[in-house]
């Protein structure tokens, strides 16, 4: 197949378009300018640099002519603090933008579409008590682009959804993002204190993996749950800390002081008139003291990835951000 990556610059877009040439696909990306590209970028991919959030449909219809199949893997996701509303921030690059992507990608014959979304929008739907797509922009902006985009499809181009979770992994050419939004942040801490929970866990490598295997068997509509290993918040931060060659004590805090600091966050965030696409005031009972653990056996054996490597995918993140420790 003749594969489009939106995003294939980027830390989920580059390892899923080495995954496709693995495969024996062609493969092609729209991207932006936000990395300089060197000897470790295929040269046989053809970049076209385009932000597609300023395109017209009609310009990224024409675009997107001739390929058989996309992949849309650009955010922002929920680590960015945009502006207040958080809502209106997310529901434009994430629903309408999206939207006006798949749409002109249907439009121009493309018949497979994938599109990365989060796993939060799977723990919306388990736990309906909890409302988390109401009191979330972030979430509530990755259900209404699921929806959206699967309705895009129109009978004429099957789109699959991929739900994912935390994701760890390098790339050239860019600091892991886990630097700032956590590692620099738990590094200042004589003591560290954080909720109690976890999450599941998942490699960038099956990542790309899981991708491939969504463009070449998924089922269009269908939202895929991917992911490898649960860890508890303490265990992820026990293998950063040995990484680094460094004793930190881990305290569990009760969930009401971890939600009672974020009340705090939020703030502290409404002074600089920023919003997080996470309610910071429900964060901590809502997610972050939850356990977001799952088998994704099923899943893994119908799209074909692999799944371990998680820990040393952990140890090579943190090597990335902060490389003159090593």
């Amino acid at each position: 197949m003749k594969i489009i990556i939106i995003g294939g610059t980027g830390f989920l877009g580059f390892h899923s378009l080495l995954e496709f040439r693995k495969k024996g696909h062609i493969v092609n990306t729209i991207s932006i300018p936000d990395v300089k590209l060197g000897d470790w970028f295929p040269k046989e991919v053809e970049v076209k640099y385009i932000n597609v959030f300023e395109q017209e449909e009609s310009v990224l219809q024409e675009l997107l002519s001739g390929y058989d199949a996309l992949v849309y893997a650009v955010g922002p996701d929920d680590r960015v603090t945009p502006p207040a509303p958080a809502y209106d921030f997310f529901h434009e690059r994430l629903v309408n933008s999206c939207g006006k992507v798949i749409d002109a990608a249907r439009n121009a014959g493309i018949k497979r579409c994938v599109v990365l979304n989060s796993y939060f929008t799977y723990f919306d739907r388990i736990w309906p008590e909890l409302r988390l797509a109401e009191h979330h922009p972030y979430i509530k902006c990755r259900v209404e682009q699921a929806e959206r985009v699967i309705q895009a499809g129109q009978g004429e181009m099957d789109v699959i959804i991929l739900e994912l979770p935390y994701i760890f992994g390098t790339m050239p050419g860019r600091t892991p993002l886990w630097k700032e939004v956590l590692l620099d942040r738990i590094l200042k801490m004589k003591i560290v204190f954080f909720p109690k929970g976890g999450t599941n866990m998942i490699a960038v490598q099956h990542v790309a993996e899981a991708i491939v295997g969504a463009v070449e068997r998924g089922e269009h509509g269908q939202r895929y749950l991917i992911g490898d290993i649960n860890l508890s918040w303490k265990e992820m931060l026990n293998i950063i800390f040995n990484t680094l060659g460094i004793r930190k004590r881990v305290i569990t805090i009760p969930t009401f002081l971890a939600a009672f600091y974020g009340k705090r966050m939020k703030k502290l965030e409404e002074k600089e008139g920023k919003e997080s696409g996470l309610n910071l005031a429900r964060l901590f009972q809502d997610i972050q003291s939850k356990e977001l653990y799952y088998d994704p056996s099923e899943t893994a054996a119908k799209l074909g990835y692999n799944r371990s490597g998680v820990q040393k995918a952990i140890e090579e993140t943190v090597y990335a951000c902060y490389p003159d420790r090593f």
